[in-house]
């Protein structure tokens, strides 16, 4: 037995962390993400008037959703809390988020033999919990400005249409807009995504692209086990324990590549239709919307840090030349064609490449003659 002390606390702690089961970086991120999203208000309930609002006007929104695609679907709409939204957005997450859940092994030659094998264990274990924790801060602070899932499009499992109304209702307050405009955006917003997102087709076309960003977002789990390796002091892994998120500080995001390239380009055209279709639906049941427009368009540049950093997740930047793109992608293509263009979107083969992004009649032909169509 080594006189090392570090072999006796190593042991503490992985025997600690070994207790809370496989699923445990989940769990922590769970916790975490809900202690984040209740915030100093406790984090209330909708007012029973407003969600009444919300499903008085979901039917009217559908109907403009359904005549866009040519489908018939159902117009509901859960108005939930911060704390509703952020376990959505966990549960959603969870499937993309675990290919990065993988041992790594220890390099740190400077222990001897069983404490190289005790670390080696710890960091089997450690490793997916400091992914929960990351993942938890980020889904926490997510809810905390975000109106539904659709600002992140991401494939989704589940049909569920959740929207957070006391951040609408915030949003209305701080731009001095009638909440039934925001209401109406906010909910064509998420119908249209949620129509596109749960299609079997998007999803897996969607996966397919997230699997080689994630993968080389991975690069950074990479880097925080490097740094606990080489954390040879007790006190230094004492305050990594009792502050967590500080290990994250400094992790550098990898360059661009061709994974964020492709994922970039298909993320960015899905939340410029998005917006555009919302704005047209809104316009069309109320009539033209400019301070709306403006609104959220700064809405997004300023308060959207928490929105950033969930796509950041998955090797998404919500920042760049390719936004520019990809609004005009759908500018002159709905201009062009009409916004129904689109519904090729819900289709394996509907989503822009990166080359696309600046030759939009190219895509334009690409779906219009495939077998698909």
């Amino acid at each position: 037995m080594s006189d090392n002390p570090l072999g006796g606390m190593f042991g503490d702690i992985f025997n600690l962390l070994g207790q809370q089961g496989p699923d445990a970086w989940f769990q922590t991120a769970t916790q975490l993400a809900l202690n984040i999203a209740r915030g100093e208000d406790g984090d209330p309930n909708p007012q029973p008037t407003e969600r009444q609002r919300l499903e008085e006007l979901a039917p009217l929104v559908g109907r403009h959703v359904d005549a866009l695609f040519e489908v018939a679907s159902q117009p509901v709409v859960t108005a939930v809390n911060r704390s509703a939204l952020t376990l959505a957005a966990l549960n959603q997450w969870k499937p993309l988020i675990e290919p990065m859940i993988s041992p790594q092994p220890s390099s740190n030659e400077a222990l001897d033999v069983e404490e190289n094998q005790m670390l080696t264990q710890l960091m089997a274990t450690i490793g997916p919990l400091f992914t929960g924790f990351q993942m938890g801060s980020v889904a926490g602070h997510f809810s905390e400005r975000a109106w539904s899932l659709a600002v992140l499009p991401l494939p989704r499992l589940s049909p569920d249409r959740l929207l957070v109304v006391n951040n609408l209702t915030s949003f209305a307050e701080a731009w001095s807009l009638d909440r039934d405009e925001v209401y109406v955006f906010a909910l064509a917003q998420e119908f249209v995504a949620s129509l596109v997102l749960t299609q079997p087709g998007t999803g897996d076309a969607l996966r397919a692209l997230l699997i080689d960003a994630v993968r080389e977002a991975s690069a950074a789990q990479s880097d925080i086990m490097t740094r606990l390796q080489t954390m040879i002091d007790p006190e230094d892994l004492t305050a990594i324990m009792s502050n967590p998120e500080s290990l994250l500080d400094g992790i550098e995001v990898p360059e661009e590549t061709d994974a964020t390239r492709a994922i970039n380009a298909a993320a960015s055209v899905l939340s410029a239709f998005f917006e555009r279709a919302a704005h047209e639906i809104t316009a069309a049941l109320l009539g033209p919307r400019p301070a709306l427009v403006e609104a959220y368009k700064r809405h997004r540049r300023s308060d959207a840090r928490g929105e950033d950093a969930a796509a950041a997740l998955f090797g998404i930047s919500t920042q760049g030349a390719h936004h520019d793109m990809a609004r005009e992608f759908v500018e002159s293509l709905s201009a062009a064609h009409g916004l129904g263009v689109f519904d090729a979107l819900l289709r394996v083969d509907g989503l822009p490449s990166h080359e696309e992004l600046t030759s939009p009649e190219a895509w334009y032909q690409r779906v219009t003659t495939s077998p698909l169509a």
